[in-house]
């Protein structure tokens, strides 16, 4: 069994449509920095929205060259937006980090290796429930 270690009370006031966190929001209820959540989004660790927040009657994010010019400390990382199922993410990236000492490259690997086995275990059940025998019975 596994749970979420979350906390999700605090991220409730700036949600934006369709339940979804901003940056600061979704950092502070994964009790992570917010450029640490920066960190795992570009490892493609965490999926995050950039521009407006995503959802019912969202703007399409602004096209090329708009926003504040790069490097002025303003712009992607604060536009980011976050779906409340990747705090469930970021709480198992934490936990296969302490509990497994990985690095950033290795916990991607141990995440696709843990989805997939998930999926075949499924398909297994799937199989052993009502598909086809996998030996013939006489």
């Amino acid at each position: 069994m596994t749970t979420a270690l979350i906390r999700s009370g605090q991220a409730a006031n700036r949600s934006g449509p369709g339940g979804n966190l901003d940056l600061q929001s979704f950092a502070a209820a994964a009790g992570l920095h917010p450029e640490f959540v920066v960190r795992l989004v570009n490892l493609g660790l965490i999926e995050a929205s950039p521009g407006a927040a995503p959802g019912p009657g969202a703007s399409p994010p602004p096209g090329p060259g708009a926003g504040p010019p790069p490097g002025s400390g303003q712009g992607a990382t604060d536009e980011l937006w976050f779906s409340p199922a990747q705090l469930a993410v970021a709480a198992r990236i934490q936990r296969l980090r302490s509990g497994l000492a990985l690095n950033y490259a290795a916990l991607g690997l141990v995440i696709d290796l843990l989805d997939r086995v998930t999926e075949l275990e499924g398909a297994l059940r799937k199989l052993q429930r009502g598909g086809r025998a996998w030996t013939r019975t006489v």
